[in-house]
């Protein structure tokens, strides 16, 4: 038993290294100063490298939004789009099959799934995935801040929404500001493996809402821009639908007992801190930006319930700690930091649930939503706002 401990503690040291020295990586934004910020109203090199052809068309679907009044300026006789803005939970991180250009060629590690919800909700005939893994807001808004080579998502919605009528916009993004969602995960890893070290928890919840207050006006401010851009190419609010989403919980307290060596280093009490206080107190904060951007509101942050990584409960729809290492053959040498970059984000069945449920919810019309898992083991949307539920172990 002795050599059977000591060898699953050395894989678990082995896998939290990769953990640390990817993850850390992969979740610190790399932020630049572009030479030459485009035009406001022309698409940038980025926008032309990635979409020179029509963006990827989901299944044809009669769009969700009525067609604009006759005094819009809104491109009423163009195809209909539905575009995702925002970081990794939007892009599709972790869900695989990733977009050529996006996997690593000359430094763009962006990660955009063809599995990502915004591919799959049949709410228009064409669907944009601008969100990029790893952006802040700054990379959402109007400016010159550069992430992973790619410039403003705000600056290429403007040429979108010209190609394009879009219908509807989900904007997924705020856990890379001061949140640091990704290096938080780190920290609860590193004390899992010692433990003489006290609960990430204890540490982090006092200041975490001081974290997620400091992140709120930096989303109001990028969504603000969002809206700027929409004006630009000559569209009124009232056109088109504007979804701010908040985020799952990866992990939960009711992980199967061998979790620390399948792939879920985490203390119990820490994943259940995450899963109650954390992310419902990120979601509280961007409702609260949702209403002061006029926007709708979808809580996501019990979508993942009794589907969480390791979780004992059911199928999974959060990946586990992935350590993936044909991240070299298109980074090269220096892909070393993208190796676990797939890690606790959610998975292709994931995705697929959230698609539906955020159909569901834009048909819907309420202005606040929430994504539950019912009983029949698909995600459902209920209106209102989401509260987290205190689980038996």
């Amino acid at each position: 038993m002795i050599s059977v401990t000591r060898r699953l503690t050395s894989i678990t040291r082995v896998t939290a290294g990769v953990l640390l020295f990817g993850l850390v990586t992969a979740v610190q934004p790399v932020v630049a100063t572009a030479s030459a910020a485009p035009p406001a109203h022309s698409a940038p090199a980025a926008y032309s490298a990635a979409y020179s052809a029509s963006p990827p068309a989901i299944s044809a679907a009669p769009a969700s939004s009525a067609t604009p009044p006759a005094t819009s300026a809104a491109p009423a006789a163009k195809r209909t789009a539905i575009v995702a803005i925002g970081d990794s939970a939007a892009s599709g991180e972790g869900a695989g099959d990733y977009e050529a250009g996006t996997r690593g060629e000359k430094g763009d590690w962006c990660h955009r799934s063809t599995h990502a919800y915004i591919r799959h909700t049949g709410l228009a005939s064409t669907a944009v995935n601008l969100a990029c893994s790893g952006a802040t807001s700054a990379n959402v808004g109007f400016g010159t801040a550069v992430h992973d080579t790619e410039g403003s998502q705000a600056r290429r919605l403007v040429q979108i929404a010209r190609t394009y009528r879009v219908t509807t916009i989900v904007a997924q993004f705020g856990a890379n500001d001061d949140p640091s969602f990704g290096s938080s995960v780190v920290r609860c890893v590193v004390v899992f493996l010692n433990p003489s070290l006290p609960g990430c928890a204890s540490t982090l919840s006092t200041q975490w809402p001081k974290r997620v207050a400091a992140m709120a006006p930096k989303v109001t401010k990028a969504l603000g821009d969002v809206r700027a851009a929409m004006r630009q190419a000559g569209y009124r609010d009232e056109d088109y639908v504007l979804v701010v989403a908040s985020y799952s919980s990866p992990v939960t307290e009711t992980m199967a007992r061998t979790h620390g060596f399948t792939g879920c280093p985490y203390r119990a009490e820490d994943a259940k801190w995450g899963r109650t206080a954390a992310v419902p107190q990120l979601s509280d904060a961007l409702r609260g930006v949702a209403d002061k951007v006029d926007a709708r509101f979808l809580d996501l942050s019990r979508a993942a319930e009794g589907h969480e990584a390791c979780t004992s409960a059911g199928p999974e729809w959060e990946r586990r700690l992935t350590v993936d290492p044909k991240v070299f053959a298109q980074g090269g040498p220096g892909a070393a930091g993208h190796l676990a970059q797939e890690s606790f984000h959610p998975n292709t069945a994931g995705h697929a649930q959230l698609a539906s449920c955020l159909a569901a919810f834009v048909r819907g019309g309420q202005a606040h939503g929430q994504c539950i898992p019912g009983n029949d083991g698909k995600l459902h949307v209920e209106a209102g706002d989401a509260k987290p539920r205190i689980l038996a172990r």
